[in-house]
Order: C-alpha cells, then sequence, then structure tokens
C-alpha cells in the first residue's frame, strides 16, 4: 500500500517508517522543511512538500495515496504560545477533516492519533479507561474534537480509526515528550520529585510498540476504531521519580500539591493526574503485543540521562533481550 503518512520525520514516524517499509508498503512523507525532508529521503520514504497550515496539500496527499496515518501535531505552538493548546487543536481538527474528505467513499484506511490521558477527565477517579470510553460531542478539551471527527468518517465510507497514546511513549528517540521533560526539571531543580504520594498513575508505551500498532491499524482496524496503545497499565507517578532520581543521582522528595507548578512548571497540571489504562480490547482484536522494553526498564537502561546525545534512528531492544 501506499501510505501517506504526516509527522513521518518526528518522534513515532522516525519508528514508524521502517515498520512500513519492513512489511512492504511505500512510504510518502510530509515534509514541512528541508531537514525533514532529508531526514525522509534516508529514510527510505518518498518526501511530499507541505504542512498542516497548508490543507491543499493534505489533500492532494491523501487523495494519491491507498491509505493515511497522521501524526502531526503543533507541539511547538502549543507549548510556547498563550493560546497554542487551541490553536494546535483547531489545526489538528482542521486537518483530520481535510483528509478525511479526500478519503471520502474510499474505504480506504485512515488512521489519526489520539490520547489517553482525556480519559483522567472523563472517568470517575481510579476507574481503568478502555476502548469503549468515548467522549461527547461537546467536549473542549484538546484533540477531542479530532478524534470524534475521525470515527464519524466511518459512516462516510473511510476506514477510520484512533490509536490513543499514553502520555509517556518512551525509548531512545523520545527527545521532547514527557519523560525528558521530567528528567530536565529535575536536573535543573536538584530533586526529583512527585506530587503527596505520588501513588497516580501513568500508562506508557515504548515508541517502537507504538509504531507498531498503527503499522497493525492502517492494515486491519475495522472503520471506527477506538485503538489504546498502551504497554504499562499504570506506572505510579512515584515510581517514575524514583527512577528519574537514580538516573541522575538526586534526591527524591514528595512535595505538596500547591507547589506543583513551582515544581514542574507547566506540567504541574499533568503531573497528578491518574490515568490507569487498558489495550486488552485493542490487543484481541488486533494481536497486537509490546516487545520493547516498558517504561522503567526503559528508563533503567541509561539514555535518558546521557548529556546531548544525537537522536537515534535505529530499531530498540526488544524486551526479552534487556529483562
Amino acid at each position: 500500500m501506499r501510505v501517506f503518512v504526516t509527522g513521518a520525520s518526528g518522534h513515532i514516524g522516525a519508528a514508524l517508517l521502517p515498520e512500513l517499509l519492513a512489511a512492504g508498503h511505500e512510504v510518502v512523507g510530509l515534509a514541512r522543511s528541508d531537514a525533514s525532508a532529508a531526514a525522509l529521503t534516508a529514510a527510505g520514504a518518498d518526501v511530499y512538500r507541505g504542512s498542516l497550515e497548508h490543507p491543499d496539500s493534505l489533500r492532494r496527499g491523501a487523495a494519491a495515496a491507498g491509505g493515511v496515518i497522521h501524526l502531526a501535531y503543533r507541539h511547538d505552538i502549543s507549548l510556547s504560545d498563550p493560546n497554542g493548546f487551541a490553536t494546535a487543536a483547531a489545526d489538528d481538527l482542521r486537518a483530520v477533516e481535510t483528509i478525511g474528505a479526500a478519503l471520502e467513499a474510499s474505504g480506504k484506511p485512515f488512521v489519526i492519533a489520539s490520547g489517553t490521558a482525556m480519559l483522567a477527565f472523563l472517568l470517575p477517579p481510579g476507574q481503568v479507561g478502555t476502548e469503549a470510553d468515548a467522549f461527547g460531542r461537546d467536549s473542549t478539551r484538546p484533540r477531542v474534537a479530532s478524534e470524534n471527527t475521525a470515527i464519524a468518517l466511518a459512516e462516510r465510507g473511510v476506514r477510520s480509526s484512533v490509536v490513543r497514546l499514553t502520555p509517556t511513549v518512551h525509548s531512545s528517540l523520545d527527545r521532547h515528550g514527557f519523560i525528558p521533560r521530567l528528567v530536565g526539571i529535575a536536573r535543573d531543580k536538584g530533586v526529583s520529585a512527585y506530587v503527596g504520594e505520588g501513588a497516580n498513575r501513568w500508562p506508557a508505551v515504548n515508541t517502537f510498540d507504538a509504531a507498531r500498532l498503527f503499522r497493525l491499524a492502517l492494515e486491519a482496524a475495522p472503520p471506527g476504531s477506538r485503538l489504546h496503545a498502551v504497554d504499562d497499565e499504570g506506572v505510579p507517578f512515584r515510581e517514575i521519580a524514583e527512577a528519574i532520581g537514580r538516573g541522575l543521582g538526586l534526591p527524591v522528595v514528595s512535595i505538596p500539591a500547591d507547589e506543583a507548578e513551582a515544581q514542574f512548571g507547566f506540567l504541574g497540571a499533568f503531573v497528578s493526574i491518574d490515568n490507569p489504562t487498558s489495550s486488552a480490547w485493542t490487543r484481541e482484536l488486533l494481536g497486537w503485543r509490546p516487545e520493547h522494553p516498558a517504561l522503567i526498564p526503559d528508563l533503567e537502561e541509561g539514555h535518558y540521562f546521557a548529556a546531548r546525545r544525537p537522536v537515534a534512528r535505529v530499531a530498540g531492544a526488544s524486551r526479552n533481550a534487556t529483562s
């Protein structure tokens, strides 16, 4: 299949491209810069110039493909601009609508990325989120509108599916996610902190396992599927802080909730969320089985604590080889 991938040169895209190519697919990657284009060429993908800010480029790229995986998201603006979250969410929704319109009545697969973290605000405290948990049309949370729009495309002749990613998608490819930021904060503050008892849980998945799920969704997910890219159902935040403390040789401390923003900055609103999430249905449906290191073993490998290491672009070791 000729697959059009947005975000192909990003974190998950770096693992997805070799996954797709090894399975015999052709890959066309969206590139907004010369650097992205060069990375895609080096990875063996065809380059298509465009961006989320130019819907016509998305429409043409999707129309010429046999299937689409949409990973691109304007994380840069969402974290640097006071109105960034709303702007990034609006751009993402427009991209999903544009690509969906290009694929309408084709029966072609269209896979988008969403997140499990939103379930923490939907479900009662402590309840494990599942793929059956959906969001109301009136939700104003980021990416919910994109998820609902993608699911609705199943009624318009598109084999659409949504892969919900965990807050921590981790591996040697991860440079700008929550874990690198937590490591950087601990290094700057001189302590690795958690809030209260640190019993709140974060689900997690290795980048390479997530990439494989995107490929499986492209190939076989039924129309209108919500899928969970979840390996660790819920790692207590205290254990994450302790692993970071060991990796940096720093003390691990508990802080009160009212000091979270001072310690973690913009992450202060996230470090206390409890987001236990299951992927049982996804595993049964597609035969997906995570094989790469889980979060704590991945942290113990030490690559998150090496200073200014270059971005790795090769497949990581399997869990069986490291545990």
